[in-house]
């Protein structure tokens, strides 16, 4: 499906594996992916942990396991570059040393919620924070851009932009295997990059392309 044409970015309701493996070596410049963490958290439990408001309730989802070593080999094997998020959960399946990893600082709380998520990089560079309040109705913005929660895993679009503005390159060609909510189509199409995206939960995957429209309406209001 493509969601849009300039910068192009298309969505594809699929397995990762199966989209990624008929693509070119080093196809993409960078991916930017948010796999399962194998923690066992999901749609059911999340709301039940917040001690400050009450959570939403997702529609069922599993995170039983990350995936298997063959995912990290197709991925670094389509990708020049990798960001991947809860590598801290599963470093030995990848298994590369960095020296940059990226903090995500949530400013969450209290809650029994991780108060930070790191991200490993492909990048020879040094570790880098970002700060950016996230939980549940409480965000760092809560203005007239704070953003619906529609994923129980769901980023800011906030923290994929200033990931695109310092780890990608103008005409960066971008991947996303485990779409979500396609926080990261919204801050591809902002700040101009081209992305293929992958989603396999069909309700997801059709709740993510509204909110991407919904958001991509608003922007040109804004």
């Amino acid at each position: 499906m493509i969601l849009s044409e300039a910068p192009e970015i298309q969505a594809f309701q699929m397995g990762c594996m199966e989209f990624m493996k008929d693509k070119p070596d080093n196809y993409y410049d960078l991916a930017i992916v948010d796999p399962p963490y194998g923690i066992k958290q999901g749609g059911d439990t999340n709301h039940t942990r917040c001690k400050m408001a009450v959570s939403k309730k997702y529609h069922s989802f599993t995170d039983t396991s990350s995936p298997a070593p063959e995912y990290w080999n197709e991925l670094i094997r389509v990708s020049a570059n990798q960001i991947i998020w809860g590598a801290n959960h599963f470093i030995s399946k990848i298994p590369f040393d960095s020296s940059c990893w990226i903090v995500w600082d949530k400013d969450n709380g209290r809650t029994d919620f991780a108060d930070c998520e790191l991200a490993y990089t492909s990048f020879n560079s040094a570790v880098r924070r970002f700060k950016f309040r996230w939980q549940g109705m409480l965000q760092e913005n809560m203005g007239a851009r704070k953003e619906e929660r529609i994923h129980p895993t769901q980023k800011p679009v906030a923290l994929y932009r200033w990931l695109l503005k310092n780890y990608a390159k103008p005409n960066d060609k971008i991947l996303d295997t485990h779409g979500g909510s396609m926080s990261s189509a919204i801050a591809c199409h902002t700040e101009g990059f081209d992305l293929d995206i992958c989603e396999l939960d069909e309700d997801y995957f059709n709740d993510a392309v509204k909110r991407f429209k919904l958001n991509t309406i608003q922007e040109r209001l804004f």
